[in-house]
């Protein structure tokens, strides 16, 4: 059997308290004391505490749990998820708390008992679609969270951090229709859940669960209807994934129609740059503009225009707002700015 407390206070001869209190409140025995039962628990082999109890009976883990819909390897190898990552460990060990990454099942069973078995004392929500199951979950745990966009049911003690995306999108767009272009394409990731790549037949926006988006989708397609380009005209291709190769296979194809789009407008950097790549890929394809969204490192090095949001400062807010709310709840509704970033990605339409 494993050596126990008790086995530690019976070798010192001392009592359970005393030889919990070496490890927990240092402070209540003398160095000596402390250096001796530490030595004597070496000696026979006692590990120390559980931790998992130990935060079990005080209450606190010292933990923040981050969800998102994706593989875990998604945490590290996504640009602008590293950032954001990035700036919420930069609070996380301000504060001498951890992380704890939750990646979420597609199963909605399996993921609320991930949400509800999580190790952690608050969650940060980061790009999970429809919210509503996760925040049913977190709330019946009675744990404070924040997400990471607005919404429109948050209530007056809820914390999110996040930019207009609808707005944001509306600002590119409107860039590129002022180019002249017309004949566009609209690229998202897991526009509508398990369709395959290539197009897809959308009555309207309003048919896109997840909010990030469709509020770009909306902010796109916004811009074109200023210049009489109706939603029915636009072409909507959906990713199986935000990576390079997901983006290439979507628009597989597109550019083989007698009247192929003249600028493919992304939901975000990555998905661009697969676009790019696929356009790259034969020198006989039209010149085509393209857009991104997010200003990860890679954009400005192919002269990608997109849109810039602050990845890290997005995170440490997040993190802040868990980890030192502030005393006014309105205080934890946090927009941040955006900008247009024109590169040479985008030019004028070509004249046939």
């Amino acid at each position: 059997m494993k050596p126990t407390l008790q086995a530690v206070a019976d070798a010192v001869g001392v009592s359970r308290s005393t030889v919990s209190n070496a490890y927990a409140r240092p402070d209540q025995l003398s160095a000596a004391l402390r250096r001796r039962i530490l030595e004597t628990a070496k000696t026979i082999g006692y590990p120390g505490p559980n931790p998992t109890a130990r935060s079990l009976r005080r209450g606190f883990v010292g933990s923040i749990g981050v969800l998102f819909t994706s593989r875990l390897s998604y945490a590290f190898t996504d640009p602008f998820a590293v950032r954001f990552l990035a700036g919420v460990s930069e609070a996380a060990e301000r504060h001498g708390v951890s992380l704890l990454l939750v990646p979420i099942p597609s199963d909605l069973e399996d993921a609320r008992r991930a949400v509800e078995n999580a190790s952690v004392d608050s969650f940060c929500v980061y790009c999970v679609g429809d919210e509503a199951w996760a925040l049913d979950a977190i709330n019946a745990r009675g744990l404070p969270f924040v997400t990471t966009a607005p919404r429109d049911d948050a209530g007056p003690d809820d914390r999110y951090v996040g930019i207009d995306e609808r707005a944001a999108a509306r600002g590119v767009a409107a860039h590129v229709a002022s180019l002249g272009h017309r004949r566009v394409a609209l690229l998202g990731d897991a526009v509508l859940p398990d369709a395959p790549a290539g197009p897809l037949r959308l009555s309207g926006v309003d048919q896109v669960p997840h909010p990030t988006t469709r509020g770009r989708l909306a902010g796109f397609a916004d811009a074109f209807a200023e210049v009489g380009v109706a939603w029915s005209d636009l072409t909507v291709l959906t990713a199986t994934g935000n990576d390079r190769r997901a983006a290439a296979a979507a628009v597989a194809g597109l550019f083989d129609r007698p009247d192929p789009p003249t600028a493919v407008l992304a939901c975000s950097d990555v998905l661009a740059l697969g676009v790019l790549d696929a356009l790259g890929e034969d020198a006989d394809r039209p010149d085509v503009s393209v857009t991104g969204f997010d200003d990860i490192a890679e954009a400005a090095a192919v002269g990608l225009t997109t849109v810039r949001q602050p990845a890290e400062e997005k995170g440490r807010i997040s993190a802040e707002l868990l980890l030192d709310p502030p005393a006014d709840p309105t205080a934890g509704h946090v927009l941040l700015p955006t900008a247009l970033v024109v590169r040479t990605s985008t030019r004028p339409v070509p004249r046939s």
